[in-house]
């Protein structure tokens, strides 16, 4: 089939499926670059795997980097990550181990979020979103 259609493996999905999900709550960190592209590109990998072991300690990251590239100091830094954990004392915790965080790239704020409607997403063999 050319255009059917496959779920997308976004972390954010799958976890409404598994019962721990129930017992988590949602946190998004928001944050702002404040040094300049070189300095801050230089802190992704150590930011990447962080994010690796958050997802292999179970707490279900979606990060990225906002489209317009904009940071504070318009160099181009500046994203958000979606993730659970059990409280906001962990969740302040995990955020703070952050590379960014701990290198000073970022200038960060820290949400709970409360999720009121969830949809479910996917995705085209082309990477075009649609229904199932």
């Amino acid at each position: 089939m050319a255009y059917g259609w496959a779920p997308v493996v976004f972390p954010f999905v799958f976890p409404f499926f598994d019962p721990l999900f129930l017992t988590m709550a949602w946190f998004v960190k928001l944050e702002e670059g404040i040094v300049a592209k070189d300095q801050f590109d230089a802190v992704i990998p150590a930011h990447l795997r962080w994010l690796a072991e958050l997802e292999a300690t179970g707490h279900s990251p979606s990060s990225g980097y906002w489209a317009e590239r904009k940071g504070l100091n318009g160099d181009g830094a500046g994203g958000m990550l979606l993730f659970s954990a059990q409280d906001w004392a962990q969740a302040d915790a995990l955020v703070r181990t952050d590379p960014l965080i701990e290198q000073g790239c970022v200038r960060w704020s820290l949400h709970q979020w409360n999720l009121v409607f969830a949809s479910q997403l996917f995705r085209s063999e082309t990477g075009s979103p649609g229904p199932r």
